[in-house]
């Protein structure tokens, strides 16, 4: 089973497609493309697995997955600092670098499904943290992420395995 995300005629609003299900999702305040280095704030463009699941305790008992799930502590980060050798990866804070705070106040990470976007051998400057996670009604877009509702998400998780592709285009 594969997940598609496709670009709509506005450049943040994108759709999620499953089967014969489509969900509106806000990716980069950029839109899709060719991302091209940290911080541009594209959404890439390409085909990715869905590695892992980070969530808040309180949505332990509501996530049924075939990927591996890991509870989000209060010390959790990843690491966004392309001259650190954690570049794109897990963290533990404090840390001296540049990181995303996984344990948040808002609702954005309550679900955090990890992409394999320049993660295995990372490559300086290209991008990190490019996540399938939560969305919020005040915010229209995200830095690169694909966000959408928690119940959406919910929703498509049971589907999600290891062999699982997110193809963005």
């Amino acid at each position: 089973m594969n997940l598609f995300v496709k670009k709509s005629h506005k450049k943040n609003i994108a759709y999620v497609y499953h089967e014969k299900k489509k969900f509106i999702c806000f990716v980069g305040k950029n839109g899709i493309g060719l991302k091209k280095r940290e911080g541009d704030q594209i959404t890439p463009k390409g085909r990715y697995k869905l590695i892992k699941i980070f969530h808040k305790k309180r949505e332990l008992n509501k996530i049924k997955t075939k990927i591996p799930k890991i509870e989000i502590k209060k010390n959790f980060a990843w690491c966004t600092d392309s001259n650190n050798k954690s570049y794109n990866s897990l963290v533990s804070k404090p840390i001296g670098c540049e990181y995303e705070d996984l344990f948040r106040i808002d609702n954005l990470y309550d679900i955090v499904i990890v992409l394999n976007f320049n993660y295995t051998s990372p490559i300086k400057y290209k991008g990190s943290a490019i996540f399938l996670h939560c969305s919020e009604n005040k915010t229209k877009y995200t830095e690169g992420c694909i966000a959408m509702e928690k119940r959406d998400l919910l929703e498509l998780i049971p589907h999600i395995t290891l062999s699982t592709s997110l193809i963005i285009y």
